[in-house]
């Protein structure tokens, strides 16, 4: 659930999962460890506390009163062991109530008898002190705590702390080993959805990793050879189409044929033709997404003056506002086609009850989106409508009657707009009409060259 909401990549789904592993290993680990090491750790330091209580009980009951002092002296310094007389008036300090000193307490009072005392301090000075008895004088034996505790926590920590840093840099080395080839084969999967054809992805490594590999390149060549083969078939299409429609206008203008069938005839060949070029503007694949960022408020200020004229030719009218140096990763050629298809959509089907088309292109910044806008005064789109009209070969009839089409205009502009991040939507427009409107992002970088010469 981190995760998703998170939105980590593979790399960061599989490191972090191996790192919770690794953390609840390591805890459950060292819980394992500390509860076999107790039994062990408890017999070896409360035999040792044992053995040094017997041995300097022997070793004061047979010494030299004159001696002892030195022996005393030579326990402290060598030993870390004190030896102190017992009074009834010493104010003593219970031990923590924890698990592993208790235990040590227990066997030493099992060894010793129940009436041996042990402290954890005694006025006020701490250590673990275990109390035996010469005759009948009492005396108290003094240990450093860390002498025979366990091994500090802060010790543990470290260890462990380092023992989970080296786990952590292995795993991540080890799952960027395993990811890489899944990574390159995302970017060229990318690429490849772009229309480009992506760089060969090697075909070595690991079985499955070396077949995805070449199943993946394989898929690639077809696909290119694919679009070779439609662009070469539509080409040919076109030139065997066009040859003897272009033969067709000219016996019907020698024709004795009456005007009126004339231009019928010529408006049926039109028509012919106008759907030959969205085959092949269809069929054709978008450009390359340039490195640098497209002028686009210069794009389509030239766009406009072209279809401006060719607009009034037609009896409308095209007004544009479009705000300067706008900028957005996408190639001249592809944005004219895009914009282009949209204008002449709505010179086509958006006439207002007049009979002529009064189109309306709105180019501004919104935040980090350029919005691109053709509207017009037409009959307008069913909202139920458009997702079926973004369709290829789909057209609106019932909503824009008056002409036929090949239902490619709006298929060509949302595939365009998809390989450069774009989208597009159809909207109502305010007092009647539609506004066809395109949303892409504004480039980032600002190293611009232009791009006239390539539109």
């Amino acid at each position: 659930m981190l995760a998703s909401r998170v939105r980590l990549g593979l790399f960061g789904r599989t490191f972090l999962l191996l790192a919770v592993l690794m953390l609840v290993s390591l805890g459950a680990w060292l819980q394992v460890f500390f509860s076999m090491e107790m039994g062990p750790r408890t017999n070896q330091m409360a035999q040792r506390v044992i053995t040094a209580v017997n041995i300097t009980r022997t070793a004061l009951i047979y010494a030299h009163s004159d001696e002892r002092s030195k022996l005393l002296l030579d326990l402290a310094t060598n030993e870390g062991i004190q030896v102190y007389p017992r009074e009834v008036t010493d104010f003593t300090e219970p031990l923590p109530n924890d698990d592993y000193w208790q235990r040590v307490a227990q066997r030493i009072r099992r060894r010793f008898g129940p009436d041996t005392q042990i402290a954890w301090g005694v006025n006020q000075v701490p250590g673990f002190w275990v109390s035996f008895q010469i005759n009948q004088n009492l005396y108290w034996l003094v240990f450093e705590r860390e002498q025979i505790g366990l091994t500090g926590g802060i010790e543990w920590l470290g260890w462990g702390a380092t023992a989970l840093l080296l786990s952590l840099v292995g795993s991540a080395i080890s799952v960027g080993f395993v990811n890489r080839p899944l990574s390159r084969l995302a970017r060229a999967a990318q690429v490849l959805s772009r229309g480009e054809m992506p760089a060969p992805l090697p075909e070595q490594g690991p079985l499955e990793i070396r077949n995805l590999n070449t199943a993946f390149n394989r898929m690639a060549r077809d696909l290119r050879q694919t679009d070779a083969d439609r662009e070469l078939m539509l080409a040919g299409i076109s030139h065997d189409l066009r040859t003897p429609l272009a033969r067709m206008r000219l016996e019907i203008e020698m024709s004795e044929v009456t005007e009126d069938a004339r231009q019928a005839i010529d408006n049926d060949l039109r028509q012919i033709d106008h759907s030959i070029g969205q085959l092949m503007e269809y069929a054709r694949p978008a450009g390359t997404l340039p490195q640098t960022a497209t002028d686009i408020s210069a794009v389509l200020d030239d766009l406009f003056e072209r279809e401006r004229g060719h607009t009034a030719t037609l009896g409308g009218e095209l007004n544009a506002r479009i705000e300067p140096g706008l900028r957005a990763r996408i190639t001249a050629l592809d944005l004219k086609r895009i914009v282009g298809n949209l204008i002449e959509n709505a010179r086509r089907y958006g006439r207002s009850p007049d009979g002529h088309a009064h189109l309306v292109m709105t180019v501004q910044s919104e935040g980090n989106t350029l919005a691109i806008e053709v509207s017009d005064r037409g009959p307008g789109i069913a909202p139920e409508e458009v997702e079926r009209l973004l369709r290829p070969f789909s057209r609106g009839e019932a909503a824009r009657t008056g002409v036929s089409g090949t239902g490619l205009g709006l298929a060509i502009v949302e595939r365009l707009l998809k390989h450069a991040g774009g989208s597009l939507r159809m909207l109502p427009r305010s007092g009647g009409g539609l506004t066809a409107r395109i949303e892409l992002p504004k480039a980032k970088s600002r190293n611009y060259q232009p791009d006239a010469d390539n539109a």
